[in-house]
């Protein structure tokens, strides 16, 4: 069963006594957590009918305690274990997950740790409960999922402004959903995110960025690659250069995949390299001003430089003054 799933079926006021919650990715957890703690209970049954333990100071013996009660005046109660992967003896635990009560909502979650499914507590708390197991987004994966946060916000954004906003976050969901919620608000009636509103709102230079850096390499436009790469030594935030090479090194490495695609059809080459349709213009023009050689040589320069940039074979050189020479290099 997914996060999602669970959330809905709460919704619609369908309940089962366990939900194990594990995993890598804190964001599908918390979300559980919270609904549990605000909104399976009215406000007026919450005080009598909502137990939090945290599993750092939580005594086994107590949790089982409240988890047997039966709510007062209330159709359920709902037990919270936060923390879980804190706790001490959580396997004696066993003796409630075995028989629990229907009138119980058991939430518990065991964040970055998963149980050892080998070992009974583990097969019994599947069989009894809900147990969902979470992981990290790849990278990859990231967009999309920003992009569908934002839809079900009611609000759209653009393949740029997205592109900065996962550039900037990274995979850190939580980051991205307060990021979005705020501009949301500074949207006022406006429905559709813009790249202006991401340099507005969340701090992020529209004309000085990787992408930026990228647009002006793949149309060889050395003055300005110069530019963005000044600017980043003005605002070493804006672009460390252990995040801007390889950003590049991935945009000339599906450049490179252009010439083994055998077509020219910008869609298919799109769906072939993984690149949004938006962006092909300024992959298929560093094809056509590179070359294949050119490509190859400029991802022969980015190994050398990335190793140049944690101090092998150029212990002294200033990150700036690495991505100058290179992308002269790159354009010679």
């Amino acid at each position: 069963m997914s996060v999602q799933k669970i959330l809905d079926d709460w919704k619609k006021n369908s309940f089962k006594p366990i939900y194990w919650l594990e995993g890598e990715e804190e964001y599908f957890i918390d979300k559980v957590i919270d609904y549990a703690e605000h909104n399976i209970l009215p406000e007026s049954e919450a005080s009598f009918n909502l137990s939090i333990f945290y599993g750092k100071d939580a005594n086994w013996a107590d949790i089982i305690n409240a988890c047997r009660r039966y709510p007062m005046f209330a159709e359920r109660q709902v037990v919270l274990l936060k923390e879980a992967q804190q706790m001490r003896d959580i396997e004696k635990l066993e003796a409630y997950v075995e028989n629990p009560l229907t009138s119980t909502v058991f939430v518990v979650s065991y964040k970055e740790k998963k149980l050892d499914a080998r070992k009974k507590f583990a097969k019994l708390v599947k069989e009894k409960g809900v147990m969902v197991t979470t992981k990290k987004l790849y990278d990859r994966e990231v967009p999309e999922w920003t992009q569908n946060l934002v839809h079900s916000k009611g609000l759209t954004i653009t393949p740029m402004g997205l592109a900065l906003l996962v550039d900037h976050i990274g995979n850190d969901l939580s980051r991205i959903e307060n990021e979005i919620n705020k501009l949301s608000v500074n949207l006022s009636k406006r429905t559709n995110i813009t790249e202006d509103d991401i340099e507005n709102y969340i701090g992020v230079s529209k004309d000085y960025n990787v992408f930026e850096l990228q647009a002006a390499l793949a149309a060889k436009d050395l003055a300005r690659s110069i530019r963005i790469i000044q600017y980043f030594e003005a605002n070493p935030k804006a672009g460390p250069i252990q995040l801007v090479l390889p950003s590049i090194y991935s945009f000339f490495s599906k450049v490179f995949m252009i010439f083994g695609t055998g077509t020219t059809d910008e869609k298919t080459i799109a769906t072939a390299i993984g690149v949004n349709p938006y962006f092909m213009k300024e992959y298929l023009q560093a094809a056509r001003l590179y070359t294949y050689p050119g490509v190859e040589r400029a991802l022969l320069l980015l190994h050398s430089y990335n190793l140049k940039s944690i101090g092998v074979g150029s212990s002294t050189t200033e990150d700036a003054s690495l991505m100058k020479e290179m992308v002269v290099k790159m354009m010679a």
